[in-house]
Formats: C-alpha cells, sequence, structure tokens
C-alpha cells in the first residue's frame, strides 16, 4: 500500500524559497504519476504541477516559471520547488498519487485533484514578513 509523507514546508518571508519533498514507501514511484497541490483557508484545493511515470511534468499556467517539479527514483522521492514566493502561496501543501498501468497512461499526467488515489497528510507553507 503506497503511503506518501510531506516534508520540507515552513515559515519564509515574501521573496523567498522552499523545497517540498514528497516520500513514497509501500511501493516505488514509478508506477505513479505525483501532482503537487495547495489549499489555503476557505478555497478549493488547486493543482500546481505533476510528473507522470516516464518523468513528463505538467504545471498549472499561473506557477509556471515559479514552481519546479522533479524526481529521485533512487529515493523514491518527488520534490517541488518553490521560489518567488508571496503571501498568497501561504498554504497547506500535498502530493498525492495516481498510478499509470498503460503505455500511454504512463507518459500523462494530470493537475486535476479529482484523479488522484492515494494523498499524504499535508504541510504547511507559511509567507510572512
Amino acid at each position: 500500500q503506497l503511503q506518501l509523507v510531506e516534508s520540507g514546508g515552513g515559515l519564509v518571508q515574501p521573496g523567498g524559497s522552499l523545497r517540498l519533498s514528497c516520500t513514497a514507501s509501500g511501493s516505488t514511484l514509478d508506477k505513479y504519476a505525483i501532482g503537487w497541490f495547495r489549499q489555503a483557508p476557505g478555497k478549493e484545493r488547486e493543482g500546481l504541477s505533476c510528473i507522470s511515470p516516464t518523468g513528463s511534468t505538467d504545471y498549472v499556467d499561473s506557477e509556471k516559471g515559479r514552481f519546479t517539479i522533479s524526481r529521485d527514483l533512487a529515493k523514491n522521492a518527488v520534490f517541488l520547488q518553490l521560489t518567488n514566493l508571496n503571501i498568497d502561496d501561504t498554504a497547506q501543501y500535498y502530493c498525492a498519487a495516481d498510478q499509470r498501468s498503460t503505455p500511454q497512461g504512463r507518459q500523462l499526467c494530470s493537475v486535476k485533484p479529482v484523479v488522484y488515489e492515494t494523498w499524504g497528510q499535508g504541510i504547511q507553507v507559511t509567507v510572512s514578513s
């Protein structure tokens, strides 16, 4: 049974950077598309970025250039580099997994939360001066 644990969150000043980690156990990440999401108080969960089992990536248009997703299969982990953070980036950040088994499906990923079956517990990112 796949389990995901996020780490790397915390308090950062506006303009700062953070690197979030999503570490998996119970299975290997090359079977899954991994997405990063966030949810601020009173708002819906929104997708940020994803990486497919074959390493293809996608981003929501609003965060292209500020956020970068990457993966280290040896560590069974996916990372999200956050840069030039602002107060509006304050939220709980989550990673999630969507198992992909078909050859075509393994090349794709989605930033839509509804697609994902397994979620981490989330990690808080607070941007404040």
